[in-house]
């Protein structure tokens, strides 16, 4: 099993109610985030919006929070997130908020504890960049997107 860390978490008053992120499974990467919104917001295709998720988080040091799309709500409703994955720094404090867009031909409407994404909690790692003239050469080279083509070589 991997190390666990403890996160602190702080719930709003929009959260009252709700469950706080967990893990749907044993083995889940992902704990589900869930909507703490009032009223339904809904989701015209091609349309955006953030979405509360009534906790804010104090995670330590050296470790970001990414938030990622539901792999069902993609699949099922073309909804997704729109900065995937969002990025929770160490030193963030505020409300944790998921942006939400529709991808879909149908209005989605969020209502109040739908799980809407995941959060994962990974390390961080640090680097240094030390400007050179010159770098390695490798087989693909400068090739940029596509460059290596659609089948097995």
């Amino acid at each position: 099993m991997n190390e666990e860390i403890r996160v602190e978490i702080k719930r709003l008053p929009n959260g009252d109610g709700l469950s706080v992120p967990s893990y749907q499974t044993e083995h889940a990467a992902g704990m589900d985030l869930c909507a703490a919104v009032d009223a339904d917001v809904i989701l015209t295709p091609g349309g955006s919006a953030i979405i509360a998720t009534g906790f804010a988080i104090a995670l330590p040091p050296g470790y970001e929070a990414q938030v990622r799309p539901r792999s069902g709500l993609a699949a099922k409703n073309g909804v997704t997130v729109l900065n995937s994955p969002g990025t929770i720094d160490a030193d963030y404090r505020g409300e944790v908020g998921v942006i939400l867009i529709n991808h879909g031909r149908e209005p989605f409407t969020v209502t109040r504890g739908a799980r809407i994404a995941q959060m994962v909690v990974a390390p961080v790692t640090k680097v240094t960049f030390r400007e050179t003239s010159e770098l390695t050469d490798t087989v693909r080279g400068a090739g940029g997107f596509g460059s290596t083509g659609v089948t097995k070589r």
